[in-house]
């Protein structure tokens, strides 16, 4: 086991076979199913979710999921919530339990407890003919053939499944919910997926020098406004409106090609129709049009007037890329 190809082939073995169980979730898919998404699409409460072992380490995942799509949730440990954590649960909460067997100890005494308080119950569970899957409201079905692990102990395949069938809940209820990018943002507010929803050009370019020159204004003072501004770039503007670009590269090229500058302009020298984009657009946008066209610089406009400048560097220090 010790050599490269053996560890190669034993990763390819895990990756597949958990690939083929997997896949044979969609062939378990019932009414069920269905059922159980309108309940929770309809219901008034929360969705609280428990499991133990790791079971509960993937109920914890899919509470993450649901609450940042749009449906509240709330995880309890199965052990804990016959020691006093059945508190959680409130009168219009839906309870979702998971477990492989669905007749571990603490499942067949937490279920009965449940029950007589009347809230709506789903099993995520392998195996529907147990305690669990007889006692729920509705039965969603992560039967595995059989552990990748080779002593078909540790829970591997399994987990996997559960985690795959609580994706299905949660990608059901967002389409049901009409939950766009915009309500993720919400969820989403730090990081850099968050700043992909919601940072827009203008939260950046506001905060820049705003560096412009008009298409009379000789080399010295180009040279001297982009130094200033320190963004490697002045735009070209005539009556508030671009009509150029001037980037340190444009400058060094003309002093490769031309002797006497001294008499050149602004006009002379600029790239006209250059690259622009709308303050009102997101961010990551300014960024694929950068990449598209292998450019370090946005010119930005709002309302047809010039409105500033975005930077590669500004992107990058957002964390957009």
């Amino acid at each position: 086991m010790n050599s490269k190809n053996s560890i190669i082939q034993t990763a390819k073995l895990t990756i597949n076979t958990e690939s083929e169980a997997i896949s044979n979730l969609s062939n378990l898919i019932t009414d069920d199913f269905a059922d159980a998404v309108q309940l929770i699409y309809n219901s008034k409460g929360r969705v609280i979710i428990t499991g133990i072992g790791k079971s509960a380490i993937i109920a914890n995942k899919i509470v993450a999921t649901l609450n940042s799509t749009g449906t509240p949730s709330v995880f309890m440990h199965a052990a804990d919530a016959i020691h006093g954590d059945l508190g959680l649960i409130l009168k219009d909460d839906i309870v979702i339990c998971i477990s492989k067997s669905g007749n571990t100890p603490e499942i067949k005494v937490l279920i009965p407890l449940i029950k007589s308080a009347n809230n709506k119950m789903i099993a995520i569970t392998g195996n529907k003919d147990s305690f669990l899957g007889q006692q729920v409201d509705y039965v969603l079905n992560a039967f595995v053939e059989k552990e990748v692990c080779p002593n078909n102990l540790a829970p591997t395949t399994s987990t996997t499944a559960q985690l795959v069938i609580g994706d299905a809940l949660a990608i059901c209820l967002l389409e049901l919910r009409g939950f766009t990018s915009n309500d993720f943002a919400k969820y989403h507010p730090g990081g850099a997926l968050g700043k992909k929803l919601y940072l827009r050009v203008q939260d950046i370019s506001s905060v820049n020098e705003k560096p412009k020159v008009t298409p009379t204004t000789n080399i010295k003072d180009i040279i001297i406004e982009i130094t200033e501004k320190m963004l490697g770039v002045t735009a070209v503007v005539e009556n508030d409106k671009i009509i150029g670009i001037i980037t340190d590269g444009d400058l060094r090229r003309m002093l490769s090609k031309v002797d006497d500058f001294s008499s050149l302009t602004a006009h002379d020298i600029m790239s006209a129709n250059p690259k622009r984009i709308n303050a009102e657009a997101m961010a990551v946008d300014a960024l694929d049009i950068m990449e598209t066209n292998g450019i370090s610089q946005l010119l930005v406009e709002e309302n047809g007037k010039y409105a500033g400048v975005v930077h590669l560097h500004d992107l990058i220090k957002e964390g957009i890329i």
